[in-house]
């Protein structure tokens, strides 16, 4: 095992370094706050100039009432549409970060168990309950007699001595030449 090394720095050291860096990032954090404020106000001076609305007659009131509520509606529907555009896009990263970790294959896959499942419940689930079939597999059999297979075997099986000392030789070659032309020739 390799050994933990230790630190040249004392802890007091460390944690005096520590407590400048947390109030430099205070500091940062606090001037980007004025400027994104400064900004904003820029922002909406150069947009939206104060409106001189004395010595306006009540009808030159309601027609600029009238322009800034169409300018109100317009701002609605493209905040509108950047809103849905960034629901889509959170969307469209959740879903590829999904198939990233599937590709990467970091979840784990549960064992599976066998199960033994008889024919009966497979065609159960296949068809449903209200389908009962019973799945009988011998009852498409064909029967067969103990009794004819055992006289046919004792019909072949004969006495393999009389066998051998009948096709010994010359004589036994030629019964078999004679049994294999057949009786015609």
């Amino acid at each position: 095992m390799p050994e933990k090394r230790k630190s040249k720095i004392s802890a007091s050291r460390k944690l005096m370094l520590k407590s400048l860096m947390v109030a430099k990032a205070k500091e940062e954090l606090e001037q980007e706050m004025e400027e994104k404020e400064n900004q904003k106000a820029k922002y909406l001076e150069e947009k939206a100039p104060p409106i001189q609305t004395s010595g306006m007659s009540l009808a030159e009131l309601r027609t600029l009432c009238d322009e800034l509520h169409a300018k109100i509606d317009v701002v609605d529907e493209e905040r509108y549409d950047i809103e849905a555009k960034v629901l889509h896009n959170t969307r469209e990263i959740k879903d590829l970060n999904i198939k990233v970790l599937d590709l990467r294959g970091k979840f784990k896959r549960p064992n599976l168990r066998r199960v033994r499942v008889s024919a009966d419940a497979i065609l159960r689930s296949l068809l449903g309950s209200k389908h009962k079939v019973s799945l009988d597999l011998r009852a498409n059999l064909k029967s067969v007699k103990k009794e004819d297979t055992e006289k046919e075997k004792t019909v072949e099986v004969s006495d393999w001595r009389k066998n051998v000392e009948a096709m010994s030789g010359m004589e036994g070659r030629k019964k078999m030449f004679d049994a294999a032309k057949g009786p015609n020739q």
